[in-house]
């Protein structure tokens, strides 16, 4: 299904690595696959890569000191006219495209396997979303490592394949391109987040917080906002709950 697609439907799988989490850092290694072939390639970043990124990747700032930067590479401009036409497929895509966008690039459409998980789960009993979670919670075999861009690539295309599955079966009768049309509908709006993963309320569900504790909702709204709004999804959630705003449930 990954490959050879027809115009406008070829997905692209695209993992990045980066010098950290922050609003001020960038890409040190972009890797996709498209067509059944992997791309892999480092990048000089503007902003020195974090102790804790190199902890995670196991990529050095030496081992891209002498590597091009990313804006203007002939590697972007190839990513660009793939995603000209076809559809990014990534897991918590926002943090993806926002990193793209730093380095000059946009997205037209993108499919988000995060939030694709939460919006199939639909009495979200999955605990975590995170990709390696779902990785081995869908029982999806794959050799791949963890915490390298083209294993995570790896992954995240088996995900998908699940994914894809799961929503198929749900759109009895609807074409290929019908399904993915609504995946990119599904990734481009807040997921409603039904239970707590975390904190003193951790596998509660987000109703029943409200119930008993609405300050502690409150509050947790109040920090997502003051952190800069960047989690869309819980903001929205929180909003909803607390009947700051209309929406409707999954």
């Amino acid at each position: 299904m990954t490959g050879g697609q027809g115009s406008g439907y070829r997905l692209i799988f695209l993992d990045t690595e980066t010098t950290g989490n922050g609003p001020n850092d960038r890409l040190c290694q972009v890797c996709w696959k498209a067509d059944g072939v992997i791309t892999v390639k480092n990048f000089k970043p503007p902003v020195p890569i974090s102790v804790k990124a190199m902890s995670i990747t196991h990529i050095t700032n030496e081992m891209v000191a002498h590597e091009p930067p990313f804006a203007g590479s002939e590697t972007m401009r190839e990513l660009e006219t793939l995603l000209s036409d076809g559809i990014l497929v990534a897991h918590n895509a926002a943090f993806d495209i926002g990193m793209l966008k730093a380095e000059g690039m946009s997205v037209p459409r993108h499919i988000d396997t995060l939030r694709l998980a939460r919006y199939l789960d639909t009495e979200q009993e999955i605990p975590e979303y995170n990709l390696q979670y779902l990785r081995y919670h869908f029982g999806v075999r794959v050799e791949a490592l963890p915490h390298s861009a083209d294993g995570d690539v790896i992954v995240l295309e088996a995900i998908f394949e699940h994914l894809y599955a799961m929503a198929a079966a749900k759109a009895a009768g609807k074409s290929r391109e019908e399904i993915l049309d609504g995946m990119i509908a599904v990734s481009n709006r807040p997921s409603l987040i039904r239970r707590f993963p975390f904190g003193k309320h951790s596998g509660e569900l987000v109703t029943d917080v409200a119930k008993t504790d609405r300050g502690y909702l409150e509050w947790l709204l109040r920090s997502k906002l003051e952190d800069g709004g960047d989690d869309a999804d819980w903001i929205y959630t929180l909003r909803i709950t607390l009947g700051e705003q209309e929406g409707a449930a999954l």
